[in-house]
């Protein structure tokens, strides 16, 4: 009877921890291409978010010979850059904006209950984060999902809790 006391005490000591979740998404894949002297030599460009919907996220971006390796190693990239976001309540602590390059985004706290209204990158990108309330404009006068995705990212980056 000791010996299974001994046995059990060992078991409950080991916990089962649970590791973080992270959810991907493929927020752009592009073809790219160079020329030689024997024609167009083409690669491809992937761009990747990463993210655990409990405040953590990152952007990775990746160029490879077939889009398996650009994805690959795009998945990386957004694991090595993950940042943490404050979230109060489900949405940011106070209004932001930031602009990096041509992209300028603007991002608002919301009440409860509002939803996420954001467009396009910067909804992908707060549905990873893990806020639920929050609204927010594409300023700039850029389509490039990369540069708005780095944008959103460099406006969370100020948040202060």
């Amino acid at each position: 009877m000791v010996k299974k006391e001994k046995k059990e005490k060992k078991e409950e000591v080991k916990v089962e921890e649970e590791e973080e979740k992270f959810e991907s998404r493929l927020l752009d894949l592009t073809r790219t291409a160079r020329m030689t002297a024997g024609g167009r030599r083409f690669r491809f460009r992937a761009v990747f978010v990463t993210g655990n919907k409990k405040g953590s996220v990152g952007v990775g971006v990746a160029k490879g010979n077939d889009v398996p390796q650009a994805i690959e190693k795009a998945q990386k990239q957004a694991e090595k850059n993950l940042i943490s976001v404050p979230i109060v309540n489900g949405t940011i602590p106070h209004q932001v904006e930031a602009k990096l390059g041509a992209a300028r985004v603007l991002l608002k706290p919301q009440r409860r209950g509002r939803g996420l209204v954001a467009g396009g990158t910067v909804r992908i990108i707060c549905e990873l984060v893990g806020i639920q309330d929050i609204s927010s404009k594409l300023l700039g006068r850029t389509k490039n999902k990369l540069n708005n995705a780095r944008a959103t990212i460099s406006a969370f980056k100020k948040l202060k809790s």
